[in-house]
């Protein structure tokens, strides 16, 4: 699991902004309040090229280690910039509200109509020994007329995690393309009169 070294907040927000830093907050049930920390931007970038919303990551504060689930990040108006970052505590025998990221691979693969993509996580309830940060779907085994609904995941199918998204939206699904078949039809018999 990565590790994300933080020291705690000593200034305002904009004077650590200011400075190259990106704030954040880690609560928990375990916590009195929450705790207020400060990372570095080079620090958090590394972190999140591997991790992201709904991960499960070691936060270093101080020396104090932490097993943590990134809740929320907070992006600023420019591409990629990140202001903050919401950390909850993890405690073993505590269920944890997350999200899963679906991750589709293979889209090119599909030849035959037009890949829909509906929906891009999954929201879940689960004891943090079964988190789940991203759930992989092969599109290369999809064909036209195929569908992926929440209910069709090992994620769904899991006792250990209570799937909160409504179990028959669907995740994605193969249509045909809207510029097929009477143009591909005029154009199949244009090429069998040039051939004969």
């Amino acid at each position: 699991m990565d590790t994300l070294k933080a020291e705690l907040r000593d200034k305002k927000v904009k004077a650590l902004r200011r400075e190259g830093y990106v704030t954040g907050n880690l609560f928990g049930r375990e916590i009195d309040g929450s705790i207020l920390v400060k990372m570095t931007k080079k620090d958090v970038s590394d972190i999140l090229r591997r991790n992201e919303k709904g991960s499960r990551i070691n936060l270093d504060v101080a020396g104090t280690k932490y097993d943590v689930l990134i809740k929320e990040i907070d992006y600023g108006p420019f591409a990629k910039e990140i202001n903050d970052i919401e950390f909850q505590a993890l405690v073993s025998n505590e269920e944890v509200h997350s999200t899963a990221e679906i991750v589709l691979q293979n889209k090119e693969a599909v030849t035959e109509g037009v890949l829909e993509e509906l929906l891009e996580e999954i929201s879940y309830k689960a004891l943090p020994a079964y988190l789940v940060d991203k759930i992989v779907i092969d599109a290369g085994k999809l064909r036209l007329g195929d569908v992926i609904r929440v209910k069709d995941l090992d994620i769904a199918k899991n006792p250990n995690i209570d799937v909160l998204t409504n179990p028959d939206k669907v995740i994605v699904s193969v249509v045909a393309s809207k510029n097929t078949g009477a143009d591909d039809a005029a154009d199949g018999e244009e090429a069998e009169e040039e051939a004969k």
